[in-house]
């Protein structure tokens, strides 16, 4: 059986050749500053600091990513990242289910004032000295609490999270499960957690981003070193590194150690970045799905 091909007319040619053309300069546009960053991380010093990286990498070298992985204090913060990241999304997706959940139920009593209150929160904050003292009295400066619990719901993922259990989940399936003896907590175990995978991903990948990137909470609670995250140590790493002429008479030494500064901004660039971008993949799929469902309806 012969398939049917389309013919396109002239005007639809030059139509989708414009298309083709304009996304391919987009993905250009976004895709150059990635590989610039890369590249210049297994450059030599030498030539990131003179311009001489334009795409491919320049004198290939791994001094860089040598110099920051023989900072101990980099092993000590990705440790750190790693724990705050899966805790504070462990966290944050349990207490934003558990809070949509019920906000997506319409039978809920003062329904609307309590979905009033979380959107409140997003004009309207305390600020950060009332933060800062909140945090005093609890007794959370210093302790790796003050990097999980604080804000651990997002009020936009969980408007996302119940428009998407609202619109996903049926009521009668619910009055379906309690004629045979069904319980509110063994619907929500049952029901409504395997049928929100999509969802959950998304908020997920949203969680375990912020937290990993998360920098000024741990600036502003933390003290003891032991507890910082990665990202204040590549601060100071940087600030180590930054290089003025006062600092150095040779013009020669002045400008490798301005080189290997520039240099260590990006290999720390790539070496914050990979460990989440390796996460994305696994979990695209939901991000269509989970976003514009819980989006779009309800």
């Amino acid at each position: 059986m012969k398939s049917t091909q389309i013919r396109l007319s002239r005007d639809d040619r030059v139509f989708y050749f414009i298309v083709h053309a304009l996304i391919v300069f987009l993905c250009l546009i976004v895709a150059y500053p990635l590989i610039y960053i890369l590249s210049s991380s297994f450059s030599s010093g030498t030539a990131v600091s003179s311009g001489k990286v334009l795409l491919w990498p320049v004198e290939p070298t791994l001094r860089g990513y040598s110099a920051v992985f023989q900072n101990a204090k980099v092993w000590i913060g990705y440790r750190n990242t790693i724990f705050y990241t899966l805790a504070r999304t462990v966290v944050s997706v349990f207490m934003t289910l558990i809070c949509a959940y019920p906000l997506a139920r319409r039978k809920l009593p003062f329904r609307g004032f309590f979905t009033f209150l979380f959107t409140f929160t997003m004009l309207f904050a305390g600020g950060m000295i009332p933060n800062y003292l909140l945090m005093r009295d609890l007794h959370l400066l210093n302790t790796p609490w003050v990097m999980i619990l604080p804000g651990a719901i997002g009020v936009s993922q969980m408007i996302v999270t119940r428009t998407f259990i609202q619109s996903t989940i049926p009521d009668d399936l619910l009055e379906a499960t309690q004629i045979d003896g069904c319980n509110d907590f063994r619907f929500f175990c049952t029901f409504v957690l395997p049928l929100s995978k999509a969802v959950i991903a998304v908020i997920a990948m949203q969680y375990a981003i912020a937290e990993w990137n998360a920098y000024f909470n741990a600036f502003l609670y933390l003290t003891d070193q032991s507890k910082y995250p990665l990202q204040i140590f590549l601060r100071e790493i940087l600030i180590m590194n930054t290089i003025t002429a006062a600092d150095v008479a040779d013009a020669e030494s002045l400008e490798a150690m301005q080189g290997m500064s520039d240099l260590l901004k990006y290999s720390l660039i790539v070496v914050s970045t990979v460990p989440i971008l390796m996460v994305y993949p696994f979990i695209q799929k939901y991000f269509v799905q989970g976003v514009m469902i819980g989006s779009l309806k309800g």
